[in-house]
Order: structure tokens, then sequence, then C-alpha cells
């Protein structure tokens, strides 16, 4: 098993853009880091997983809902760092993605799935990557 906090190196991860219509598919996370915070569902890839395989996977198993990753749309690192130590290091390659199917409802280590609209975004305490790859998602579907 993986250790997160505090690990010996990075861990790889990813994270789903997954947009239906004009909203932005959220989580609420139930565990750290950024327990309690809303973002973009995703986890840990696992050994032997491909990276399409584990977005497929962590969000089934945050939402229930079935999707099909399209394109890569950032990839961006996050350190946590406490008493001088990193806490928490992780690289997150995001991806946009299609729905193709399943009932939305908050599973595994999320609190809470919605379905949120762009106008509505701004209610939602989101950190400025997440914010920044739903923008550029939105952004790409317009075009």
């Amino acid at each position: 098993m993986v250790k997160r906090e505090f690990p010996k190196q990075p861990i790889l991860c990813v994270g789903a853009v997954v947009i239906l219509g004009n909203s932005v598919l959220l989580i609420r996370r139930g565990k750290p880091p950024q327990k309690g915070e809303w973002t973009l569902p995703g986890g840990m890839v696992e050994l032997g997983e491909s990276l399409r395989a584990a977005v497929r996977r962590e969000v089934q198993e945050e939402t229930g809902l079935r999707v099909e990753p399209a394109s890569l749309a950032a990839i961006f690192e996050r350190i946590i760092r406490r008493n001088g130590r990193v806490q928490y290091h992780y690289f997150v390659l995001d991806y946009v993605c299609r729905l193709k199917g399943g009932k939305l409802r908050p599973a595994s280590d999320v609190t809470d799935a919605r379905w949120v609209s762009q106008a509505e975004l701004g209610q939602y305490r989101l950190r400025p990557q997440a914010r920044q790859v739903i923008q550029k998602a939105f952004d790409n579907i317009k075009t």
C-alpha cells in the first residue's frame, strides 16, 4: 500500500472534468488532503493500471457514474508541507471526460457529489488549479 501522508516519493493521480451541458461534476472530499473541500473527482493510479482506466475507476467509485476520458486537460503538481516536511506530494493529470452512464450518488471517500452549473461555480470554494481546468474545459467546448 502506498503511504499517502509523508510519502517517500511523489504519487501519481488522475482527475476528471466531466461536463454535462452547462454543468461540471464536483465532489466533496471525505478524507485528507482537502477533506470537506469541493473539487473534481479523482485519485491515485494503482500499480499496473493505465491512466485512463484509473480515471474511469475513480469516477465510478466516487460518484457512481461511468465516464470515458477524451483528452488530457492539465497536468499539475501539489506539494503540501507541514513543519518543514513534505506531508503530501502529488502529480495530477486531469482528463476531460464524456459521461457514459450511471446514477449520480456520492460513494467511496466523498461526502457529496453534484452537477454544478457554470454560473454557480463562484459559490464553491475551489482551488485555483481546479477552477482553471474547469474553465479551460468549458472554453474548449465552446470553440
